[in-house]
C-alpha cells in the first residue's frame, strides 16, 4: 500500500513567495488527507490530487487538495476551525511514550491546531483556506495564496 499524490494544472509554476508561509498550511492539509485516505480505505489507496490554478491575470494562486478519505461529518465542519478540536481520539494521540519533540513517537495529529493555524496564516498574508466535504466520500481543501507584493500584511 503506497499512497500517491498527483499534481495537476500549472505544474511549471514558479512565483516569489516565502517558503515557510506555504509549508505549514500545505503540510497540514496533505497530512490530514493522507491520514484520512489510509484510515478510510482498507485495500488500494486512491491518490490525493493537488490542483494548481494560476494565470497571469489571476488575483491569487489557488491550490486544491482533494482526497477520497471518507469526508468530514457535516456536524464537525464548523468545529474544524476551533482550536483543540480533533477527529483523532486522545487515546490514539497518547498511546506511546513521548520522549522528545523530535522523537519518532511524537504524534503528528490530534491536537486540533493544524487547520485553525493554517487558515490564520493564510488570512494573515492575504489569502484564505476553505474546506468542503462530502461525508462518505472525501474532502476538498482550497488554499488561496495572493501574489507576493500585491497585498499588504494585516498588521
Amino acid at each position: 500500500r503506497c499512497l500517491q499524490v498527483s499534481i495537476h494544472g500549472r505544474i511549471d509554476l514558479t512565483f516569489p513567495y516565502i517558503p515557510a508561509h506555504l509549508y505549514y498550511p500545505l503540510f497540514e492539509l496533505l497530512k490530514n488527507s493522507m491520514r484520512a485516505v489510509v484510515e478510510f480505505h482498507k485495500g488500494t489507496l486512491p491518490p490525493i490530487r493537488v490542483i494548481v490554478a494560476d494565470h497571469e491575470e489571476n488575483e491569487d494562486i489557488s491550490l486544491k487538495i482533494s482526497d477520497e478519505g471518507g469526508g468530514i461529518k457535516r456536524s464537525f465542519l464548523p468545529k474544524v476551525w476551533s482550536y483543540t478540536f480533533s477527529t483523532e481520539t486522545k487515546e490514539d494521540v497518547w498511546e506511546s511514550d513521548i520522549t522528545t519533540d523530535f522523537s519518532p513517537t511524537t504524534p503528528i495529529a490530534g491536537f486540533g491546531y493544524g487547520l485553525p493555524l493554517s487558515r490564520l496564516y493564510s488570512r494573515y498574508f492575504g489569502g484564505d483556506l476553505q474546506i468542503l466535504s462530502m461525508e462518505g466520500y472525501g474532502t476538498d481543501a482550497y488554499l488561496q495564496i495572493p501574489r507576493i507584493g500585491d497585498v499588504d500584511e494585516n498588521i
